[in-house]
């Protein structure tokens, strides 16, 4: 960055660019609400669809997994191509509207299709976020506006809680209610017509307010010409550095299954073990995920800035190494324990270092990949983390509960079984991979110092970190 761009970035105000900052992590809030407002009604659900804790972990995490993770590929070829915003309000507007469908749901089946649908729509979300934000602010900017974007996911966690709770509370002495055209609906069914259907003016909004801006830093070849950098050109980078990629993809991605087996199991398990009600569990757990995972997020990049600054290069996943022993325990124990307090203190331990990857990861995969790669690269790592962290983790403790205890009270015991053995792997898979991220780095740079006038065209910036960055 010349002199000169540097004074010109100074004496910008980046009013209109913090406002987009705020309309994304708006969206960002509302897609998870819509996501994570399921786990509070577990309970009505499964009594008035009939369902065993395997279909309930399927609606929670499958349906919903697959096809975010598979449609976040081909979202983010589009993103790097079209108009942004008007990809992210088509996304908002079907998130929204397949959450309402939710609650017309009157089998497993209705469910599952409506909870892919959500999958889908959100997808659009992040890919396109980044890059807007990325083309917004300059690179000592980009990681304060994309840490207050991922903010974005606890806080939605933690507002679809209180909001579960709060709508459970008022319509608690109430079986049934009967709406025009509609019919008869269950309080839990209303629910998913309050959280999701606002989400229609989010996407209105953004489709009115928000500008796509000038993409830059794009790489070009000897002529001037931008390069396209294509799905396969991605994989083969991914294959050349394999043991890295294998350690980051895996290590985050166990590191994550933990911390949504918290978030989906412990309202049920609350419940069952001491008696909770589903509004107190709303208020409590909702309290809990804005102040531990906000923290932790903060945190998770705190440390990973100053590992960087001590000069340790491999800092992303030395961080992640870091936070996943210090969350080993507390995953565990906080479903062990015999009382409350005691649970509800190291459940708070527990998703504040289970926050750690949501900058950390980020902030690998920016630093390694190569700029027109790194949607891309990001893209692959979404597949592989919703698939293991979302899809596997919250299936597994649902079958273990079901088939090896088979009893819905021994959920506890499920979920410390599968948080022991997920952090186990993340810790050391992240241990492991620091090693194999410094050497990737030494080759990338050395490439990039060797290779031709390609490589000379790509800007400096691109090559920085971006923290804050989310895993979801």
């Amino acid at each position: 960055m010349t002199a000169s761009t540097r004074n010109k970035h100074a004496g910008k105000r980046y009013t209109y660019e913090w406002y987009v900052v705020v309309i994304c992590m708006l969206a960002y809030v509302f897609s998870f609400v819509d996501r994570q407002v399921l786990a509070l009604m577990i309970e009505p659900i499964k009594r008035d669809l009939h369902l065993s804790d395997t279909q309930f972990s399927l609606l929670h995490g499958f349906a919903f997994s697959l096809f975010y993770a598979v449609m976040g590929m081909p979202l983010a070829y589009l993103a790097d191509r079209f108009a942004r915003p008007r990809i992210i309000s088509i996304g908002i507007a079907l998130w929204s509207v397949a959450t309402a469908a939710c609650g017309l749901s009157q089998h497993f089946v209705h469910m599952f299709v409506a909870r892919m649908s959500v999958g889908v729509g959100e997808a659009a979300l992040s890919p396109g976020a980044y890059s807007m934000l990325a083309d917004y602010f300059p690179k000592d900017k980009l990681g304060r506006a994309v840490a207050v974007y991922s903010l974005g996911s606890f806080i939605g966690g933690g507002v679809a809680f209180l909001i579960g709770g709060y709508v459970i509370a008022l319509l608690k002495h109430t079986a049934t209610l009967t709406l025009p055209v509609l019919g008869d609906l269950h309080a839990w069914q209303l629910t998913f017509f309050i959280v999701g259907l606002p989400g229609l003016f989010v996407a209105l909004i953004f489709m009115l307010t928000v500008r796509d801006p000038q993409r830059k830093g794009l790489a070009q070849d000897s002529t001037g010409t931008v390069k396209r950098v294509s799905m396969l050109d991605a994989l083969r980078f991914i294959a050349a550095h394999g043991k890295t990629f294998f350690c980051h993809y895996i290590g985050f991605s166990f590191y994550a299954m933990t911390l949504y087996c918290l978030m989906s199991w412990t309202p049920a398990f609350y419940m069952r073990r001491f008696g909770l009600t589903p509004v107190e569990a709303g208020y409590t757990l909702g309290t809990v995920l804005l102040i531990a995972n906000t923290t932790g997020v903060f945190c998770g990049g705190w440390l990973n800035d100053w590992l960087l600054r001590k000069g340790r290069t491999d800092a992303p996943l030395r961080a992640g190494f870091i936070g996943a022993v210090c969350m080993l325990i507390p995953s565990v124990a906080c479903t062990q324990v015999g009382s409350l307090g005691a649970s509800l203190a190291l459940l708070v331990l527990a998703m504040f270092f289970a926050s750690f990857p949501m900058p950390t990861s980020a902030a690998a995969l920016q630093t390694l990949a190569p700029n027109q790669m790194r949607a891309q690269i990001s893209a692959v790592f979404l597949l592989v983390s919703n698939l293991i962290g979302l899809g596997a983790g919250t299936t597994i403790v649902a079958l273990i509960t079901d088939k090896v205890f088979a009893s819905p009270l021994a959920v506890g015991h499920s979920m410390a079984i599968v948080n022991l053995v997920a952090s186990v792997l993340a810790a050391a898979l992240l241990w492991i991979g620091c090693r194999q991220f410094r050497a990737s780095l030494e080759r990338v740079a050395l490439e990039r110092h060797t290779s031709g006038a390609d490589s000379a065209r790509i800007p400096s910036d691109s090559a920085a970190p971006v923290l804050g960055a989310s895993v979801r």
